[in-house]
């Protein structure tokens, strides 16, 4: 065999391999990037649509399942001319106030019972079988409890929400302690920092979007709960609204409490996600 055959053969073999090596081009398929708020907002029309078809061909009775026109209809005349003695702003007012006052009072207990569980053997040692005992308990079921204890008054009923709220706000806490590196806190020790100092300027900022997320949760019970602390003599409330109305099988006006409701809850998760953005943007980026 010559030199020159077994070049023209190795330049055969080398043009066939790079002949193979080359990708085939294959056209790009276009991905259709659908926004999560469009199908939100679509599904929820769905629902609006199949309600009012309902509704319309008579599917359901309005007694148990008003039109959405006359949800509407309800929602401004109860607005204006209210409900049980009360307008619908009243209603609201008395609420928020029993749910905010509750959530600041789990708050004040449940940080600090939280990063006693997070830090300290001793501190999980107590409040941890104290935390598990009460978090499956439903607040229907220690209701009667705190009446006998605490009366029919405003604080039987904001205790009750606050029992309900303090087991997410201390034990999300306590995660987000637990989840603190190492790292930062002997940093901040060989450079000087005293124990108060290391929780307040290392454990606490590294455990607030855990203390957060604790909060939306909270917030959920606490309107859960809401309902039953309005039922122990309330004259007032979207929880005593509800029930009031369901009494005299007004159903309209029990949906409308429902949706209104939903729409106060949406309002605060939507401004706690915000509060979480502006103080934690480094949240789930480390």
């Amino acid at each position: 065999m010559t030199f020159s055959s077994y070049a023209e053969r190795r330049g055969r073999k080398l043009d066939e391999v790079h002949v193979l090596s080359v990708p085939l081009s294959r056209p790009r398929r276009t991905r259709v990037i659908v926004s999560a708020r469009v199908v939100s907002a679509v599904t929820i029309l769905v629902v609006l649509a199949v309600w009012a078809l309902s509704a319309r061909l008579q599917l359901v009775s309005p007694v148990f399942l008003p039109s959405p026109v006359a949800v509407w209809s309800k929602f401004i005349a109860v607005a204006s001319d209210g409900f049980v003695d009360a307008t619908l702003l009243q209603h609201i007012a008395a609420s928020l106030w029993r749910v905010f006052a509750a959530l600041v009072a789990a708050v004040l207990v449940g940080v600090p019972v939280g990063l006693a569980i997070g830090i300290s053997t001793v501190g999980r040692g107590i409040f941890d079988p104290l935390l598990e005992f009460l978090r499956p308990i439903p607040p229907l079921a220690y209701l009667p409890l705190i009446i006998i204890w605490f009366g029919i008054g405003e604080p039987s009923k904001i205790l009750v929400i606050t029992i309900a709220m303090l087991a997410p706000v201390a034990l999300s806490t306590a995660s987000g302690v637990r989840g603190v590196s190492q790292e930062r806190i002997n940093a901040a020790l060989s450079l000087g920092a005293t124990g108060g100092q290391v929780v307040w300027h290392v454990i606490l900022p590294s455990a607030l979007p855990s203390i957060l997320t604790g909060l939306r949760i909270a917030l959920g019970a606490g309107w859960s709960t809401l309902v039953a602390a309005e039922l122990v003599a309330a004259t007032r409330g979207l929880g005593f609204m509800i029930q009031s109305a369901a009494q005299f099988l007004v159903t309209d006006v029990v949906v409308m409490g429902i949706l209104v409701i939903a729409a106060i809850a949406f309002a605060l998760e939507f401004t706690i996600r915000r509060i979480e953005r502006a103080l934690v943007p480094w949240a789930g980026r480390e």
